[in-house]
């Protein structure tokens, strides 16, 4: 029997990509690792589980440190992958699921579209912690596996949060952290916990105004309206690393009987 923590890597770019590889190796040492992914790009695929997949698992390895690691990877989503890690792979209880690092930020109200985000729900929808790490990049590199992107501080900050839940585990009535990493942050740079924007950070371009072969979105934002304690704000605005503690509870934060009051016409 091991008394290490357990840690599933996954992500939402496939099994291949750079950042689910220095998000392994930014943790390597500090528990077990599973790693299961989808075997291709993913992103966009939220929590979504597409009923016709085919889910064998295979096994394949990857260079962490020197060395080879055994991974796995499956024709699934994101949330998929994590499900089959749980159930086929893991043979005892998951201690901290890792998803990302992605290319590209998941902020704003859309951030449930987001793979990386998705599965890391997936995990927490079954009580195992879980933290989702993405990294700010250029639209073109949002479906790669570009070696040009340099992973190293949203590694730093990947095994910082780690670190802190396998000791700490997370704060009550939270299931999960969203990490979301300035472009231009360093290991000195600071974080700062907020809440989702209601705001939408990626807006989708009309097809007239689509470059051919071009992104089909683009960053727009209006700070004179945005919430100063949102994931949009801190890490737009302020540059600061952006945390967000998420839970799967999607209640809105109401009195329950005020809404009974309202649809029933009393007061």
């Amino acid at each position: 029997m091991t008394t290490r923590p357990l840690i599933l890597i996954t992500n939402d770019d496939g099994i291949n990509s750079p950042g689910l590889h220095a998000a392994a190796e930014a943790v390597a040492d500090l528990g077990d690792l599973l790693i299961m992914a989808p075997s291709t790009q993913q992103t966009g695929a939220g929590r979504s589980y597409p009923p016709n997949v085919d889910d064998t698992i295979h096994t394949t390895h990857i260079s962490l440190n020197g060395t080879q690691h055994i991974a796995y990877k499956a024709s699934v989503s994101p949330a998929q992958a994590v499900r089959l890690a749980m159930i086929e792979l893991a043979g005892r209880p998951i201690d901290l699921c890792v998803s990302g690092i992605n290319y590209g930020e998941n902020i704003g109200s859309g951030v449930t579209i987001s793979g990386t985000v998705g599965a890391a729900i997936e995990a927490g929808s079954s009580n195992i912690p879980a933290i989702a790490v993405s990294l700010e990049t250029p639209h073109e590199y949002h479906l790669s596996h570009s070696n040009d992107i340099n992973f190293a501080v949203a590694a730093h900050f990947t095994r910082i949060f780690t670190q802190e839940v396998l000791s700490k585990g997370l704060p009550n009535q939270v299931d999960l952290l969203k990490i979301d990493i300035p472009a231009s942050a360093t290991l000195q740079t600071g974080w700062r916990i907020a809440r989702v924007s209601r705001h939408r950070y990626y807006q989708t371009l009309p097809r007239h105004l689509r470059q051919p072969g071009g992104a089909k979105y683009h960053v727009h934002f209006d700070t004179g309206i945005l919430e100063p304690d949102s994931d949009i704000y801190v890490f737009a605005v302020e540059k600061l690393v952006a945390v967000v503690p998420m839970t799967i509870d999607l209640t809105a934060p109401v009195a329950l009987q005020e809404v009974n009051h309202f649809y029933n016409g009393t007061s």
